[in-house]
Order: C-alpha cells, then structure tokens, then sequence
C-alpha cells in the first residue's frame, strides 16, 4: 500500500469520526450528556443510503442521513429536556433504539451497490475537507461570538444562565439536535464513502469512539480533530498490519475495543483533571423556576 493511499484512508477513516465528535462536542459544551452517538449515526447511514440508492444525489444522502439523526435527537431532547430524564440512561436508549430500527428498514438494501462520493483533490471527497471547516468554524463560534459564549455559559452553569436571561432549554435543545445532525452526517459517510453500502450495525463501535473523543480532546474542536486523525490511523495501520500478516490479533478483540474505550472514557471523567477540563454542569438536569 502506497504512502498517499495509506493518508486518504486514514483521512477517510476519520472522517466519520470527526463529524460525530464535533456534535457531540457541542452538546456537551450545552452542558448535556447524550450517549445515543451509536444509534443516531446508525439511523443517518441507513437513511442516506436509502435515498442514493432511491436514485437522490448523494448530498441529497448527507441531507437526509443529517436529518434521519436530527429526528432521532429530538426524541432523547424531549426525555431529558421536557421530562428532566436521566441523560445517561436516555443515551443508552437511543443507541438500542438506532440500532434496532436501522436494522429494521434497512434489511431490504442489504448488498445494494451505490456510487460513492467522488473524489476531488488527491482521492479525497468534499466531505473530508467539510469536517475540517466545521472544527475551525465550531472552535471560532464558541470563542468569537455571544451564542457561543451563551451556550458555554449554560454548560458551565445553567441556573446562573438562566437567572441573566438566556433561554437555556432552547440553547440546549439547539445543541442536542445539531449533535444529532452531525451523528448523522457521520453515519451517512460510512455508507456513502467509506464503505459505500448499508449493513447492520456498520459503524462498529464508532459512536462510542466519538464520545471518547471528545473527552480526549478535552472539550476543544482543534485537540479533538487530531484526535480523530489518531484514532483512524490506529485503526487503518492495523488492519493494513492484519491483513499484511504482521500482526495477528483476534478480531473478537478488536470488536472490545470501542467499548474498552468507553469504559476509559468513564473512568477518566471521575479523574480531577479532566473535572475541572469537562463543562461543569454536564449531565446535569434542568427545570426553569417560576
């Protein structure tokens, strides 16, 4: 395997990666926990696959597989936003939900061939370089601009928000449904790039990855980008090493890892470092008073 080919895999391998982690991102920095990565980025893979292979073009696909996300979000913004729900539960719920429901409609497009993304500069799609606009816009919108500034203030602290006049479960309902949005736009480039087809539960581990990333990037659109980078060529390297037969590790193993990585993820949350790093009122339910 070529030097060039090994980056525009890796870049692609990451991509997915990227997208999902930028939205959850988001939705953290809004102060809420949404575990449901895995399904939402499932349900925007089966429904932009759907529609290329209905005969859509394929930004039509990314649309709706960002869309298919978006609608699966609302469902866990209307648990823990409307009836206060315990976020981690209602995150877990959404990722059986996606997972079972994709499987669901998407049965009959098992094995169904689509085009995939044409290429643009050095093998690469449009979709690799929209990851990397969206972590230099997202990294600026929460620096440079007073919505930004907003919604970091209701992660931090929403009583506090809410006392100076923010409306804080329509910042954090915005947030939940763009990280849906880009759940979905990940899962929609797994099906319409990376792989290109539809097969049950083809993200792999994926949205759990997402999530770690985000606490690896400590909460940062730029650390979190490189850390996506790292986890493709990771994975990339690997399969290269596997498949040359110069490592040689059971792939039951390797279906361990995303969810050994979440348990990481956990476990370091409860560090101090990474408390004082993670938004303050993360996970953290709220109700305006009256």
């Amino acid at each position: 395997m070529s030097e060039l080919l090994i980056l525009t895999t890796i870049a692609m391998a990451a991509t997915p990666l990227a997208f999902a982690a930028l939205g959850e991102l988001v939705t953290e920095r809004a102060g809420v926990l949404n575990l449901g990565v895995e399904g939402m980025m499932l349900m925007g893979a089966v429904c932009g696959f759907i529609a290329v292979a209905s005969g859509a073009h394929w930004i039509v696909g990314a649309m709706v597989g960002a869309l298919a996300g978006a609608a699966l979000a609302s469902l866990f913004a209307l648990l823990v936003l409307g009836l206060a729900a315990n976020q981690v539960a209602s995150g877990l719920a959404l990722t059986i939900f996606g997972t079972g429901l994709s499987a669901l409609i998407g049965s009959e497009y098992v094995g169904t061939p689509v085009d995939k993304i044409p290429a643009i500069v050095m093998g690469l799609d449009p979709m690799v370089f929209l990851v990397l606009a969206l972590g230099l816009g997202i990294t600026l919108w929460l620096r440079r601009t007073r919505r930004g500034l907003v919604l970091r203030a209701v992660g931090e602290n929403a009583e506090a928000a809410h006392a100076h006049g923010h409306p804080v479960l329509r910042v954090r309902l915005a947030a939940i449904l763009f990280g849906g949005a880009m759940s979905g736009l990940g899962g929609a480039y797994l099906s319409l790039a990376y792989t290109p087809l539809w097969a049950e539960g083809m993200t792999a581990g994926r949205g759990w990855i997402a999530l770690a990333l985000v606490v690896f990037g400590a909460w940062r659109p730029g650390r979190l980008l490189i850390g996506a980078y790292l986890f493709g060529s990771v994975g990339v390297l690997q399969l290269h090493a596997q498949s040359s037969g110069a490592l040689a590790i059971p792939s039951e193993v390797l279906s361990m890892l995303p969810y050994l990585a979440t348990i990481a993820v956990l476990a370091l949350l409860s560090t101090p470092g990474l408390q004082r790093s993670a938004p303050a009122a993360l996970g953290r339910p709220f109700r305006a008073s009256h």
